[in-house]
């Protein structure tokens, strides 16, 4: 366990090291400065009944800082230590695979989670200004968060993937971004099949990040996407441990 938690203290240490990290940030938080204003703008024309959860959900931008972010934040993960030769290196030393791999996950996680805090400040400051306590409830705030870790556990994880079966961060990133981007576009094709009825329907619809992700901004959290995000998240860091694990056989 503490060759665990060095490597994540290492892993993590490397977003901060880099240019890398500190653009994302920047980008990220001129993100969320984008959306805080809209929603001010919205606000200011029209009362609503909505939680203020939702209406930042609803923006472009969220979905911007999920898709663009990820292929970022982990596209270091793997292919960076394989480019400079340290992986062969990083492997020798008496950590297990899983180690590695969990701890890279980690790392980047920890990251992704850190890259949301602005969101409770804007969130605060609008009750501060609003002097409306009705919009910082609790339960909302959480079950969005959930939202947005699980979402993020399940795109994290597909770019860990992609960053262990190339040695090219650039490549790493296309490949996490394709699959992200791929994903998403599954939500559209449900609100296709969303006036049908029959297998393909109820398929595209367990698959509808978007309005699963709306559920979760308006305070309800629905066991069905959990275990899908969950169920993801697993699958694809079983496929990086493999990915890791197939050095041996080449």
């Amino acid at each position: 366990m503490q060759a665990y938690w060095t490597l994540v203290r290492r892993e993590l240490g490397t977003h901060f090291l880099s240019w890398t990290g500190y653009i994302v940030i920047a980008a990220v938080l001129f993100l969320l400065g984008c959306s805080f204003q809209n929603l001010i703008l919205a606000l200011n024309k029209e009362p609503t009944i909505r939680p203020i959860t939702e209406l930042f959900y609803g923006t472009i931008y969220f979905w911007l800082i999920l898709l663009i972010a990820s292929p970022v934040i982990t596209m270091r993960s793997f292919a960076h230590e394989k480019s400079v030769g340290t992986f062969e290196t990083l492997m020798t030393t008496p950590v297990s695979d899983l180690q590695v791999v969990l701890a890279k996950f980690t790392a980047a996680m920890c990251f992704y989670i850190l890259l949301w805090l602005p969101l409770l400040g804007c969130l605060f400051t609008l009750r501060y200004y609003s002097h409306d306590n009705s919009i910082f409830d609790s339960g909302t705030i959480v079950s969005t968060f959930v939202g947005i870790f699980l979402l993020g556990s399940m795109y994290m994880a597909m770019g860990c993937f992609a960053s262990s079966v190339t040695k090219s961060q650039i490549i790493a990133a296309i490949i996490s971004l394709v699959f992200g981007i791929s994903l998403f576009l599954l939500s559209f094709a449900a609100m296709i099949f969303s006036t049908q009825t029959g297998w393909k329907a109820q398929l595209f619809n367990q698959v509808d990040l978007i309005e699963q992700m709306q559920d979760f901004a308006r305070g309800v959290i629905d066991t069905r996407p959990v275990v899908l995000y969950l169920s993801f998240t697993v699958f694809f860091l079983f496929l990086t441990l493999k990915s890791v694990e197939s050095r041996r056989w080449k």
